[in-house]
């Protein structure tokens, strides 16, 4: 069955942008092999992203009010996340990228629908911004895959998410 599989960059203080989106932070050199993205992007044939994420980068994209132009290849899905979830798993294919932003990656989480995170953590602070998870009470345990630590200071962590019941 296909994976959910988060798959991002975030501050070393736990944001994955700015407070306007702004990555700024993330350019800087990248060491060979651009830490794994490559082989990653071998592994999926699906994005998920929110809306704010479609404005910023212009295949699915979630949002109550979807734009009145859409992008070829794109489709705004307003079916409740569980049914999407479901429905989209049993298609064949390869895994499926959850792009973000942090409030859909928390809408998934918290009904038990991301299944790994690949988290790149970049050494650097920028004090304040969007947080990789939207802010809500929850504890979710993480069981830790692997974790790579690069030349430049990068460390990659890769989590499973045990199967959990939904609240």
């Amino acid at each position: 069955m296909r994976k959910i599989i988060v798959y991002i960059a975030t501050s070393a203080d736990g944001f994955i942008a700015r407070k306007d989106g702004a990555v700024d932070w993330l350019d800087r050199p990248r060491p060979k092999g651009n830490y794994g993205m490559g082989e990653f992007w071998k592994s999926i044939d699906t994005i998920l992203l929110g809306r704010k994420t479609y404005d910023f980068v212009v295949q699915y994209a979630f949002s109550r009010r979807p734009p009145k132009k859409v992008l070829p290849g794109f489709e705004f899905v307003k079916e409740p996340i569980k049914s999407f979830a479901k429905r989209l798993r049993a298609q064949k294919g390869k895994n499926i990228f959850m792009m973000g932003g942090g409030g859909l990656i928390a809408s998934f989480l918290d009904l038990g629908e991301i299944d790994e995170f690949i988290i790149h953590v970049i050494p650097t602070f920028i004090g304040e911004g969007i947080p990789l998870i939207a802010p809500r009470h929850r504890t979710v345990p993480l069981k830790l895959k692997s974790c790579k630590k690069f030349s430049d200071g990068v460390v990659r962590l890769h989590y499973s998410v045990p199967a959990r019941r939904a609240k």
